[in-house]
C-alpha cells in the first residue's frame, strides 16, 4: 500500500497564535516538533495498516518544519515548493492508494480555530460552488483529481465538523477547538495516540468506496481584504471582477482551479 501524507502546523495541538508557526520567533520549535510527532504517530498507524511505501509532504510557510531525521524506513519527505500548483500535495499521483491529512486548520472566515485562513491572509473568504472552501477541500479534490481517495484529517474541530461529509470514507480527529483568539488545546499525549490509532482504522476500510465524485463544473468566488489585490488579480485570464474586493472565474477543469489559485493569491 503507497499512502500520501500532507501535514500543516495551524491545525496541530499546540499552536494558538501566529508567532508559534513562524521559524523567526523563538516559540516555533516546540510546535514544529509536535508537528513532527502528529505526522510521525500518521505514518505509525499507516504502517500498522500494512502500508509499504509513504511519501509526506511538508506543506507549511517554508516547507521545512518536519524534523527529517525523524523519518523512519520506507518514508519519504517532500520540503520546500516547486510552484507546482498542486502545492500542499504536490508529489500526489495515480500511483497511490490513499491521503492522508495532518494538522489541517479551519477556512478562513470560520471561527474555530484563531489561525484560519485559507491559502493566503489576502482573502477573507474563498468559496467553490457557494460552499466556503478550505486548505483540506481545496487539495482533498486535488488528490481525488488523480483517483486518490482522501481517508483521514487531522486538525480543529471546526475544520473536522466542517468537511467531516466531504469525503465518503473520511475519518477525522480533532486535536483542539478554537473561541476567538483562543483555543482549547487538547492533550498532546493523547492526540498522538489518537492519531495513530485512526490513521489505521481509516487504511483498513474499502478504498474502492472511498473516492469521492468532483463535481463536472467549478464556480470561484474570491473574497478579498483589500481592493487592490483584486484589482490585480482580476487580470488573469478567465478571472472576473464581481465588485470592488470580489473575484469569479468557472471552469470545468479542477486543474485550472488549482492553477488560478496558485496565481491570484
Amino acid at each position: 500500500m503507497k499512502v500520501f501524507i500532507s501535514a500543516d502546523i495551524e491545525g496541530v495541538s499546540t499552536t494558538t497564535t501566529w508567532d508559534e508557526t513562524n521559524r523567526a520567533h523563538g516559540y516555533y520549535p516546540m510546535h514544529a516538533k509536535q508537528m513532527t510527532e502528529e505526522v510521525i504517530a500518521c505514518i505509525e498507524g499507516a504502517k500498522k495498516a500494512g502500508a509499504t511505501e509513504i511519501v509526506v509532504r511538508d506543506a507549511h510557510d517554508s516547507g521545512c518544519n518536519i524534523d527529517p531525521t525523524r523519518m523512519p524506513s520506507g518514508v519519504s519527505l517532500l520540503r520546500n515548493w516547486s510552484g507546482n500548483p498542486y502545492s500542499m500535495v504536490e508529489g500526489i499521483d495515480e500511483s497511490f492508494d490513499a491521503a492522508m491529512f495532518i494538522g489541517y486548520h479551519s477556512s478562513a472566515s470560520r471561527a474555530g480555530n484563531p489561525l484560519s485562513h485559507t491559502l493566503s491572509g489576502k482573502c477573507n473568504s474563498i468559496k467553490i460552488n457557494g460552499k466556503i472552501a478550505s486548505e483540506f477541500l481545496i487539495f482533498s479534490y486535488a488528490c481525488a483529481l488523480v483517483g486518490v481517495p482522501t481517508v483521514f484529517l487531522s486538525g480543529d474541530k471546526m475544520l473536522c465538523d466542517d468537511f467531516k461529509d466531504l469525503h465518503p470514507k473520511l475519518i477525522t480527529c480533532a486535536v483542539k477547538d478554537g473561541i476567538g483568539s483562543m483555543t482549547i488545546n487538547y492533550p498532546p499525549e493523547c492526540t498522538v495516540s489518537e492519531i495513530r490509532q485512526k490513521s489505521e482504522q481509516s487504511l483498513k476500510q474499502d478504498m474502492k468506496a472511498a473516492l469521492v465524485k468532483l463535481p463536472k463544473h467549478f464556480e470561484i468566488e474570491l473574497s478579498y481584504k483589500n481592493h487592490a489585490d483584486c484589482e490585480s488579480a482580476s487580470w488573469f485570464p478567465n478571472a472576473k471582477r464581481k465588485d470592488d474586493t470580489v473575484l469569479t472565474f468557472e471552469t470545468d477543469d479542477y486543474f485550472e482551479v488549482l492553477r488560478t489559485l496558485r496565481w491570484v493569491l
